[in-house]
Order: structure tokens, then sequence, then C-alpha cells
């Protein structure tokens, strides 16, 4: 993805349904499954300590043609796409260096 055109932003509901809006970080591909990795964007109202305001990461699910987002089925799911998001994205800062 090119950041010559600027940052990406996505809307998504939650379970309680409320809207979140997140900036796209990365994408990669792990055991054949896509996921994306987002931050939260900031709101005026909110407190800059909030724990929540961490890297999301989310599977890309392929149904009917559409792309959809969705969490990891499990905490081993999630820790091991993080572990991977992490490595890519300091592999890319220490080649930028």
């Amino acid at each position: 993805m090119s950041e010559d055109f600027g940052p990406t932003f996505v809307t998504v509901t939650d379970d309680d349904g409320q809207e979140l809006t997140l900036e796209f970080v990365a994408a990669l591909e792990l055991n054949g499954t896509e996921y994306q990795a987002y931050f939260p964007t900031e709101s005026e109202d909110e407190d800059e300590e909030n724990p929540d305001n961490g890297l999301i990461i989310l599977k890309v699910l392929h149904e009917d043609g559409e792309d959809l987002l969705s969490t990891c089925d499990t905490e081993e799911e999630l820790e091991a796409a993080y572990d991977a998001f992490m490595e890519e994205l300091f592999d890319d800062e220490e080649e930028d260096s």
C-alpha cells in the first residue's frame, strides 16, 4: 500500500453496536488467512492512557464476493498474528535505518 495517498480509514461496528473508526497499518497472510492491523483513531473526549487504544488485529473473511473483517477465533490465533505483525513492522524499521 502506498503512503503517497495518505492514511486509509475504515469504520467497524463492535459487539455493542458502537462504531469505531480505525486507521489501517498493515496486512499480511499467515497460515492461509489474511490479517489486517489497525490503530483506533483518537477522539477529543478519549483518554490517551486507555489500554484499548493499541493495535487491533482483524482477519479478513471472503464471503459472497465480499471481504468482511472479523475478530480472531482464539487467543492463540490472535497472538500468532500479533507476533507476525510485530516481526514485519520491526523488520521494516530496521531496514529503513
